[in-house]
């Protein structure tokens, strides 16, 4: 049984600012798995990409193309207590 102590966290893990907007990129894996990507907000939301990748880079160049498609604010979620109506 793993714990997060064998948590292996990638190089390529980063903050990422694009127009004064920033994410942090996560990129880590457990031991005998494939590598899981997560972004994670000013506000601490969370975006796990489903399923695992075979590299770290595969996982990050994932993330640069849904920026380059869909923009950085497409991964930043409400601020707490904000009203999502």
């Amino acid at each position: 049984m793993y714990d997060e102590n064998d948590l292996i966290e990638s190089p390529l893990q980063q903050q990422y600012t694009v127009k004064g907007k920033t994410v942090e990129v996560c990129i880590y894996r457990l031991p005998d798995t494939g590598w899981t990507l997560e972004i994670v907000d000013e506000y601490n939301n969370s975006i796990v990409f489903d399923g695992e990748f075979e590299s770290d880079q595969k996982a990050f160049d994932l993330f640069l193309k849904e920026v380059e498609q869909e923009g950085i604010e497409s991964m930043i979620g409400p601020r707490p207590g904000a009203s999502l109506h």
